[in-house]
């Protein structure tokens, strides 16, 4: 005997085919369970069913009863079935066998999302995060309907639409595929925004207060489109503005949203603004160790001032000089200070700074993870917090500085970790880094002087000299002890050739911070032809061979402060010529041999926080370079005073004399975000030791353009760029006797700059900071100009420009970049080097 308990649902909708039954609801029995079983499943666990319904053999159940329509509900409501039923057989003795047949739904195998860019669809399957194998329940669907609505809807896309079809998979039995339709339509712009409640600040200025969201009106850069997150951003935005103003309460009360159109919308706000408050008196508890008057100082409040938490949370704990910072930086870590409203009283309000100081913090141990590439030592020797030393924030902040200036690290990815033990009173201080690809390769085509260069180079930022015997640490190259090694080779050719070779040192000795270096050169530049192509020549015989060796000591000052560095450097450097023409502008005399011996001594004070993309800090120098008064020398050794005016270039510059003053000054202020200006300072001046000498040829400035065009071109002068101008076009030109010429015609004048001035404001943003690439956006204003010697000499008569450019720093390459810039002050003779120009950057910034 067989029958079937049937059980309909009416607000569930469902089709079950049933056998209809006589059953006695009038007198119900009970039933031994004795077996149940489980059909109609393919992937489910059949124990795992049994275990569901709750069902137990050997248990009693009552036919017909409650028991067996609530099991029925019950694997309706896990959604995982699209057809159930339970069949009771064999009833005998009081006892009963029950069946439970379940359905499955189908299984996912595969889903794609249409309708939109594929930047969109990668972000919405991220969010989806739909697994494949999973069954294709309603639960299902509404959940992926509505998380794309969601998304959109925050984006603006308030009429979005989502349909998703099914489609039987062929291949696989009882799977489906999903194809998810999406259909963006408009985004939805605001028309209007209207403020209620608010008599203290005009509905103009909340508007201003709204960065990201605003209504249509005639501004470009606005845009009017509704994004809910910028929504609230700028809500809060509002509420700052109150509580830094005094009005503490202030509040939005509700916000909505009405429509106008179905792309069209109102936004709503209703605002709170209370009362305005001022601060009262403010009295410290708890402090031990320093005066109350002097954290009156620091805090900077007064009775009086207007209340703005904000400025409160900063003077108490984060500004750089705040209450927290005095005791962060004299090792007590666990000082904590909070600020209590005492009293109200019409609008002032009166506070109670309560501290606890807690014990001073040693520090226990400095742990260094991440340097995979760099060797501990070159870490733990820019490390400022040292073992037995009291904890200091200052110390920290500096070490995470000196750590991001060597260029090994991240800067945005060093990360201090402090882990205290308050109950020994110690602090672990760990180093999180992450280690950059430094070294660089230079692979390079430049066009100057009507001609291509070629450069290769290499540059290694992180080598290891000691290593170079032990062919294990080759990897590729032995690494790892912060020295530079840098090669560099430029030709086009026959004309020009040049070989570069430096090597640095920054801890020589490794007990100190002071650097060695080494530098030696050696380029020929031809003159088998002239740029203007007025003759030609064997560049066999023709020619300007340059040779030169520096070797240079650096040391890390502790007075003023150890920001500041001493660098000296001895350099030689070599001139042959041998029928070199000079009818551009390049020498005074075509044969002969010159000689540079020259001392350089510069002072830099460097706080910069970052070296690709600082954000605070200054950096200047001061610098001379000078040779001996070889001139003078000779009239003390032999007593003969020579008349130089007399003698041809060739014999005048063959012991070079001259003193070299050079002043550079950079300042960097974060303006807002990551919004940073940039303000720089240059001062040049070559001056001689003997008038009849006159001005040294080498050695002097050559003003204008990207610095870039003429940087193979070696002459021994110093190449300022200058934006918005050609290379070169600022440098005077002066006539063989000495007399500044107005730039008409380049033959038979050489050129000579020996004073400039420059000055630069810049505006960064910027685009990416991440590992692989620095980027950021600029926008400049500039001026300059060069000048032969001081009777011409005016700082306010300068070339003025203005411009925008990018620059990306990608480790394996450097500095990279293009400007454009228009000079505003057009140049006599020379018109066309003024106006728009674009420039190139390799390897270095402006």
């Amino acid at each position: 005997m067989s029958f079937f308990f049937l059980f309909y649902v009416t607000h569930l909708s469902f089709a079950q085919s049933y056998d209809s039954l006589v059953v006695d609801y009038q007198n119900p029995q009970k039933y031994e369970i004795e077996h149940i079983s489980v059909s109609g499943i393919q992937f489910l666990d059949t124990l795992v069913i049994k275990s569901m319904s709750g069902l137990r053999e050997g248990e009693f159940i009552t036919i017909p009863g409650n028991e067996i329509p609530k099991l029925i509900k019950k694997f309706w409501d896990q959604g995982l079935f699209s057809d159930v039923k339970i069949s009771a057989c064999n009833l005998h003795d009081g006892k009963v066998s029950l069946d439970i047949y379940l359905k499955e739904r189908p299984r996912l195998s595969a889903f794609t999302i249409d309708g939109i860019k594929k930047s969109e669809i990668k972000d919405l399957t991220e969010k989806l995060n739909i697994r494949t194998g999973s069954q294709v329940t309603e639960n299902l669907l509404n959940t992926i309907t509505h998380k794309i609505k969601t998304h959109y809807v925050k984006k603006g896309f308030f009429n979005v639409a989502v349909t998703i079809e099914q489609i039987p998979d062929e291949s696989l039995p009882n799977r489906v595929k999903l194809i998810i339709h999406v259909k963006k339509n408009e985004r939805v712009k605001i028309k209007d925004i209207y403020f209620t409640g608010n008599t203290v600040v005009p509905d103009k200025k909340l508007r201003r207060l709204m960065k990201k969201t605003h209504r249509r009106d005639w501004n470009i850069f606005h845009t009017s489109k509704y994004i809910e997150e910028d929504f609230a951003e700028d809500k809060e935005k509002i509420i700052k503005y109150y509580n830094k103003n005094g009005y503490r309460d202030a509040r939005i009360v509700s916000d909505s949203i009405s429509f106008f159109s179905p792309e069209r919308i109102f936004l709503h706000i209703h605002i709170y603004e209370g009362h305005k408050y001022f601060f009262g008196n403010i009295n410290w508890i708890g402090n031990t160790k320093y005066p109350s008057a002097l954290l009156d100082q620091l805090l900077g409040i007064k009775k009086g001032d207007v209340f703005d938490q904000e400025l409160l949370e900063k003077r108490l704990t984060i500004d750089e000089n705040s209450v927290s910072s005095l005791y962060l930086d004299n090792g007590y870590l666990f000082f904590n200070v909070t600020p209590v409203e005492m009293k109200i009283y019409n609008d002032t309000i009166d506070f109670e700074m309560r501290i606890y100081e807690g014990k001073q913090a040693t520090i226990n141990e400095v742990i260094i993870s991440g340097n995979t590439k760099t060797n501990e030592h070159v870490v733990r020797r820019e490390v400022r917090t040292l073992p037995a030393e009291l904890f200091s924030k200052s110390d920290i902040i500096r070490t995470v500085r000196e750590l991001a200036t060597l260029g090994h690290f991240e800067p945005e990815k060093i990360e201090p970790n402090p882990i205290p033990n308050p109950s020994e009173g110690t602090v672990d201080i760990e180093y999180r880094l992450v280690e950059r690809a430094n070294d660089q390769l230079e692979l390079s085509a430049g066009y100057g002087a009507k001609m291509f260069i070629g450069t290769i180079g290499l540059r290694f930022s992180n080598f290891s000299a000691r290593n170079i015997a032990n062919l294990k640490m080759w990897r590729p190259i032995p690494s790892g002890d912060g020295q530079t090694l840098s090669i560099r080779a430029q030709s086009n050719g026959s004309y020009y050739r040049s070989i570069n070779l430096s090597f640095v040192e920054p801890w020589f000795g490794g007990k100190k911070p002071n650097s060695l270096s080494f530098t030696v050169y050696h380029s020929k530049l031809s003159s088998g032809y002239n740029m203007f192509y007025r003759y030609s020549r064997g560049s066999d015989t023709n020619y300007l061979k340059m040779s030169g060796i520096s070797l240079g000591l650096g040391r890390r000052l502790q007075f003023p402060d150890d920001f500041f560095t001493l660098y000296n450097e001895l350099s030689y450097q070599r001139y042959l010529l041998q029928h070199y023409h000079t009818s551009y502008g390049s020498f005074v005399f075509s044969d002969g041999v010159s000689h540079n011996i020259n001392l350089t001594t510069t002072l830099t004070r460097n706080s910069v926080n970052s070296p690709i993309y600082p954000r605070s800090g200054a950096k200047f120098s001061i610098s001379l370079q000078a040779t001996p008064p070889w001139s003078y020398m000779n009239y003390l050794l032999t007593g003969n005073k020579k008349d130089y005016s007399q003698l041809p270039a060739n014999e005048k510059y063959k012991l070079i004399e001259y003193h070299k003053w050079s002043f550079k000054s950079e300042y960097y202020l974060k303006l807002a975000g990551d919004l940073v200006l940039m303000a720089r300072a240059q001062f040049g001046f070559l001056g001689m030791y003997n008038r009849q000498i006159g001005p040294s040829p080498f050695e002097s400035f050559d003003l204008g353009g990207s610095g870039m065009m003429f940087s193979y071109n070696l002459y021994g002068r110093e190449i300022v760029a200058l934006r918005g101008y050609s290379d070169q076009s600022l440098t005077p030109r002066v006539s063989p006797d000495g007399k500044v010429i107005t730039y008409k015609d380049y033959a038979g004048l050489s050129k000579s700059g020996n004073i400039y001035d420059k000055f630069t404001m810049e505006l960064r943003y910027p685009i990416t900071l991440k590992e692989m690439a620095t980027v950021y956006a600029l926008a400049f204003l500039e001026g300059g100009k060069a000048w032969y010697d001081f009777k011409s000499f005016n700082p306010f008569d300068i070339h003025r420009s203005a411009g925008v450019g990018l620059r990306a720093f990608l480790p394996m390459f450097g500095m990279l970049g293009f400007d454009w810039g228009y000079g505003f002050d057009p140049i006599p003779g020379l018109e066309s080097s003024a106006g728009s120009q674009f420039h190139f950057i390799i390897g270095q910034p402006l």
